[in-house]
């Protein structure tokens, strides 16, 4: 194809993707789009509100259709759209909720999905959570779930297992979790509700002991003999200090509640948090409660389907940045663009300057960074504030004058560098979150307990750096250089912690590569570039399933998605060879060919993780690990999820900067 035929294409594309952009704005400047990801949202919100005593609530039928709309032909409900099978946890829990509902068991919907429950193994293959939702509504004993003793809120930071040891997001769950573990209280179902039909040889022959994963005399059979002693102590009639240990709890939970009324802007510390204070007996009318669940009629849902879905999260600050990247790609001048100036505000005024649990591991720097939700000061992260510095420096050269713009960006780096862990590298939320004895405890037994480095935030802050002119020799860029070098597989990819999966970690290694003024013509960034190329669709778009996390047959490979074809072509743009335009070319033809006539692309594929489900947060060798998981290509363990933007503002960024190194050949 000619080099005027391709920008013409180019032109045509990125003026039906800007004006998408700009008639999705919000008044304040914001963008955001929806966040799907599997039905526990759903269901857990419908036993949430049972076990608080909240009848007759309007949401209720929409929520119920929103389970409906999930559930697979097979009557299962899946962790990510079109996975291989169904997932026994979400599948139980939105067989409870259903129920809760009004149900019938006889019902074609629970029909089938009791059928599949049966099927993969009933009810002694759910996890820990799942576990407890059935205890709480008095479904299964709570001596037979994993302790977690409100206690370890005593534990200083220095000491192994206290709270700051676990990844943010385990850590904020934890700590409501336990005084529900703690009080082990449950509100039963009506007999006409109980899900008697789940248990066919009847509760008396039902095995509802914890299955051991311990092998031999190590850290998880230690602590299954602890798990033991705790829930023998929690029927003690006198616990010592326990009463103390839940005030604490309470105490911090209350602290720590969003100004938007959720707790860690996620789902599991928000309906936890809900749960636990009502049981300690705050009142719905409660200021605490009260602003809680009003979040759910705002942005924590939304209508879809005809359903009422539950948010997992919010990405609003992620969406807006990165659709503010894709306008500078596309060349949009700062100064002369109004849209741009309200998102820039807007974006300036989510900076987070208020203190955050960070400040355990992390003393004497001032606050200073950007959360992914619009809300969450407590705990900003490194990924959101690497791109918020990727933006803001190229916005600088507008508005170099901007008093305001030059502190922000200064105090995000003197964070951002604060953050770097021994390694070199960055994880999301915390420095050094690295301590794998948390990962042993039976608790442990969904997604990630830890949240290390990862090569893909590494990038983000390396870009960063890179633009902000950085050189390699300064020694924070030296150790985090080469600890994303190390990083880099045999084949030549890069893992993707937060993205799925290597061709997120790829595209996001080149470019901060790129940026760093490295010679990306080297053998090892070839190698990258080849690995994209090697992996292109036959109709010149790349895709990479979530089962990429379980399955290495799977890496690089699945259906052609808009997001993914766009990073594939970013990276291959940042190694710059021409022996990879012929498939930089056959990317910019797919995504212009499947782009709509309203100017977006279509997306129903997760492209987007939250947990793989591997436990200790990081990359792991599958060969040594995969038996030991329990989970497979459908990732029970795993948390995935479809950021509804990604599928605009990835193919906007791809394109710009396509039409840029075209029209630079000559």
């Amino acid at each position: 194809m000619k080099k005027n035929d391709i920008l013409h294409k180019l032109n045509i594309s990125l003026d039906k993707a800007l004006d998408w952009s700009l008639r999705h704005q919000a008044p304040e400047g914001y963008w955001i789009g929806g966040v799907d990801s599997n039905c526990c949202m759903e269901a857990e919100w419908i036993m949430a509100m049972y076990f608080m005593g909240i009848e007759n609530d309007p949401k209720m039928p929409m929520v119920v259709q929103a389970i409906l709309n999930e559930q697979r032909e097979d009557g299962s409900w899946e962790i990510y759209y079109q996975a291989p099978t169904g997932d026994i946890n979400t599948t139980v829990e939105c067989y409870a909720a259903l129920r809760i509902a009004g149900l019938d068991p006889d019902s074609y919907a629970l029909s089938k999905a009791r059928e599949w429950i049966f099927k993969n193994g009933g009810l002694k293959n759910i996890r820990v959570f799942t576990k407890y939702w059935l205890a709480l509504i008095g479904e299964w004993p709570w001596e037979h779930t994993a302790n977690l003793p409100p206690e370890i809120i005593f534990l200083p930071s220095w000491m192994p297992l206290n709270i700051y040891d676990f990844a943010s997001w385990a850590r904020a769950t934890i700590v409501p979790l336990s005084i529900l573990c703690a009080r082990r209280p449950s509100r039963p179902l009506p007999p006409d509700k109980r899900l008697e039909e789940l248990f066919p040889e009847g509760r008396d022959n039902f095995d509802f002991s914890m299955p051991s994963k311990a092998r031999g005399l190590g850290w998880e059979a230690f602590f299954l003999f602890m798990d033991k002693l705790l829930n023998k102590y929690a029927g003690l009639p006198v616990k010592p200090a326990r009463n103390i240990a839940i005030k604490y709890c309470i105490d911090w939970i209350i602290k720590h509640q969003d100004a938007d009324g959720v707790w860690g802007g996620i789902q599991p510390p928000f309906i936890y948090s809900l749960m636990a204070l009502y049981n300690e007996g705050y009142l719905l009318e409660h200021p605490v409660l009260s602003k809680g669940l009003e979040a759910f009629d705002g942005h924590w849902s939304r209508k879809k389907k005809g359903g009422l879905y539950i948010n997992a999260t919010e990405s609003i600050v992620w969406d807006t940045m990165l659709t503010m990247l894709a306008f500078l790609d596309c060349g949009i001048e700062p100064k002369e663009s109004e849209p741009f100036k309200r998102a820039l505000r807007w974006l300036l005024d989510k900076f987070v300057d208020k203190p955050g649990d960070w400040q355990i591991k992390v003393k004497n720097v001032r606050p200073g960074a950007w959360a992914f939700e619009r809300a969450n000061t407590w705990y900003p992260d490194v990924d959101d504030t690497a791109v918020a510095l990727v933006v803001l420096s190229r916005v600088l050269k507008a508005f170099p004058d901007h008093k305001e713009l030059q502190e922000k960006i200064d105090r995000a780096v003197d964070w951002t560098v604060a953050m770097q862990s021994k390694n070199g590298g960055w994880g999301a939320f915390d420095k050094d979150n690295t301590s794998l004895i948390v990962t042993k405890i039976p608790f442990c037994d969904f997604g990630e307990a830890l949240d290390p480095p990862s090569a893909d935030v590494t990038a983000h802050v390396l870009e960063a750096l890179g633009l902000l002119g950085w050189p390699r020799s300064h020694p924070v860029v030296g150790k985090g250089l080469r600890y994303l070098l190390l990083e880099q597989e045999k084949d030549g990819s890069w893992f993707g912690r937060w993205g799925v999966n290597y061709i997120y970690g790829t595209c996001a290694a080149l470019c901060a590569l790129k940026s760093l003024g490295e010679g990306m013509r080297q053998d090892r960034f070839i190698k990258a570039a080849k690995w994209l190329a090697d992996h292109q669709n036959s109709d010149g778009g790349w895709g990479e399933s979530c089962a990429s996390y379980m399955d290495d047959s799977f890496r690089g490979r699945g259906p052609s998605t808009p997001s993914q074809t766009a990073w594939a072509i970013m990276g291959l743009l940042c190694v710059g060879d021409p022996r990879f335009d012929n498939c930089v070319i056959r990317g910019i033809e797919y995504l212009v060919k499947n782009q709509l006539d309203n100017g977006t692309w279509e997306e129903p594929w997760y492209t987007g993780t939250g947990f793989p489900g591997y436990g200790v947060g990081d990359r792991i060798d599958l060969s040594q690990w995969a038996d030991r998981l329990e989970q497979g290509a459908e990732l029970s363990r795993g948390f995935m999820v479809n950021y509804n933007l990604y599928r605009h503002y990835f193919p906007l960024m791809a394109l710009g900067r396509a039409r840029k190194y075209f029209m630079e050949k000559g």
